[in-house]
């Protein structure tokens, strides 16, 4: 049992304040389970000196329980100090100190203070040649908050580029496997730190499982039921494996639509021909999607007229979405994305260094479409982009 020195922070005659650590010395960490090392390591790399609040939240809301066995364990061993106020008849922790932590962090595999800050400045400067705009905020939040968490959460940002070069898409757990082998091994903080700083709905990660909005003259045939896509006022969400369950579908769609802005895709929607389709693409097509839209027109196969923000993200996503009409020899070709509808737009935006950049990629693709060739030459032109929304 550890012998405990219990050091009264207040002057009152019923303490309501203690500092408590315990009389050992540092006890060898060889019997921590594997989840307890890493949860301490993150621990370690705050700073050593943290809010016992925000060392729960590192654990996450399906961990809480290890993070206050790991805390008895670290206080017994003689790791750790805690300042605790008397509440409700018990003594609670509210600040927490870890102890030694040149010892800590050798026994843990870390490395110091300084070679941390080394190491920060090498990292950060491997963030800044991903040259990724959507990443931008990331790498600056990381510059305003301790080195040693920003190191800890520097490889979610790779993690992000390698996602969305992948093409991947998915759920948040989906998304926590790919980046660290554990669907929940990227805590609550992490999470609210990420969506404070990039939309994450631009890498293809949902909260939940993702859905494919659509409205088509089609009557879907699933194992177990039908599903009639025309019944709606407005439009239908399925989710993927709903669509990759589908064996046949009856009626006839003339052409599909694919619009990209989510309230151009609704207003679209709402009022198109009834002969015709109408998807909504969401960004940068991730698997999913793909897949879910191949298995659709694999079953209703019909040419595609694509919609997106006249900008160089807009030719890249139309070009990436064209892919599954291309490949199963339908025509296909961009829809309201014309020189004249950008230079119509009451308000429009200037090119950033990274759409100037991705202008210069596209401009050396052999088989780029007339009606985009021509909008890229005009945004390099006039340097400015737009939205679709503000005409679609």
């Amino acid at each position: 049992m550890a012998e405990w020195n219990d050091e009264p922070l207040d002057n009152r005659r019923v303490c309501q304040k203690r500092r408590r650590t315990a009389t050992c010395s540092p006890q060898p960490l060889d019997t921590l389970p594997a989840e307890w090392r890493e949860l301490l390591a993150r621990w370690v790399r705050r700073g050593g000196n943290s809010r016992w609040e925000t060392l729960r939240n590192d654990a996450g809301t399906n961990r809480v329980q290890m993070a206050d066995a790991l805390l008895d364990w670290l206080q017994r061993a003689g790791w750790a100090a805690t300042t605790e106020n008397w509440k409700l008849g018990a003594w609670w922790p509210q600040q927490v100190e870890l102890l030694h932590l040149p010892q800590l962090r050798a026994a843990l595999g870390l490395r110091d203070k300084d070679d941390d800050a080394q190491r920060w400045q090498e990292i950060r400067a491997a963030l800044l040649t991903l040259d990724n705009p959507a990443l931008s905020p990331s790498v600056l939040s990381l510059d305003e908050l301790p080195v040693q968490r920003a190191l800890a959460r520097q490889e979610l940002i790779f993690k992000l580029q390698e996602w969305q070069t992948q093409q991947q898409g998915g759920t948040r757990r989906d998304f926590a496997w790919f980046a660290r082998g554990d669907t929940k091994a990227v805590s609550e903080g992490e999470w609210n730190w990420l969506e404070s700083v990039i939309d994450l709905a631009d890498f293809g990660i949902e909260r939940h499982t993702p859905l494919l909005l659509i409205v088509a003259p089609l009557r879907l045939h699933l194992p177990h039921g039908q599903i009639d896509l025309a019944a709606s006022p407005d439009f239908a969400a399925l989710t993927p494996a709903t669509v990759q369950a589908v064996t046949a579908a009856s009626g006839t769609v003339s052409r599909w639509q694919l619009v990209e802005n989510r309230t151009s895709f609704e207003r679209v929607a709402q009022q198109r021909d009834a002969d015709a389709g109408v998807i909504w693409l969401p960004g940068f097509p991730p698997t999913w999607w793909r897949d879910a839209v191949g298995r659709l027109l694999d079953l209703a196969p019909a040419p595609v007229y694509i919609a997106c923000d006249p900008d160089p993200a807009g030719i890249a996503i139309a070009l990436k979405a064209a892919e599954l009409w291309h490949d199963r020899k339908l025509d296909w070709q961009p829809w309201r994305m014309s020189v004249g509808d950008l230079a119509a737009l009451r308000v429009r935006k200037q090119l950033t260094e990274g759409d100037k950049l991705q202008l210069a990629a596209l401009r050396k693709k052999t088989a780029l479409p007339a009606p985009f060739s021509e909008l890229l030459e005009w945004m390099l032109e006039h340097g400015e982009k737009g939205e679709q929304e503000g005409y679609l």
